[in-house]
């Protein structure tokens, strides 16, 4: 699993296809650099459950 802006979707499926591999993965809102630590928490708690999930999922 693994977590990336959603600037990469396109990127990371076509990695994935020529990898013939989909990892799961979580997307959240681009930039990320340039938002304060606060933002920074509010994605990571907006995106918790949906990490959680994939990360538990059989």
């Amino acid at each position: 699993m693994f977590i990336a802006s959603d600037e990469f979707v396109d990127a990371a499926l076509a990695q994935g296809q020529a990898l013939g591999f989909q990892p799961a993965a979580c997307y959240v809102p681009h930039p990320i650099q340039d938002r304060t630590d606060d933002e920074i928490r509010a994605l990571a708690d907006a995106a918790f459950e949906e990490i959680l999930s994939q990360i538990v999922a059989p």
